[in-house]
């Protein structure tokens, strides 16, 4: 199994979370809450934390190019709703799922 994590820095960890379940959740299936998230894409899955000033992203798959995917469709929709903030999206490879 393929995993990595992304810690983003933002105030608004818990509405973005939200947000990028509500979007996805349309065609594929995602649960969430105000602190935490799960979205399942055909490719891999991607968890989300929301903590005080922060989001977690936590993407697995079977496959590195698999992940790869997972990883660019949450960072690329997550940057789009907060295009105000110009906000950073850095994986790292190989870490610890939550």
């Amino acid at each position: 199994m393929e995993n990595s994590t992304a810690l983003v820095r933002t105030d608004k960890a818990s509405r973005y979370l939200v947000q990028l379940c509500k979007h996805f959740g349309h065609k594929v299936p995602a649960e969430w809450t105000e602190t935490d998230g799960v979205v399942r894409f055909e490719p891999g899955t991607c968890r989300m934390a929301a903590a005080d000033g922060e989001l977690t992203l936590a993407c697995e798959s079977e496959t590195p190019e698999d992940l790869a995917v997972v990883q660019d469709v949450i960072a690329s929709h997550l940057q789009r709703f907060a295009w105000k903030e110009e906000l950073v999206v850095s994986w790292a490879e190989d870490a610890p799922v939550r």
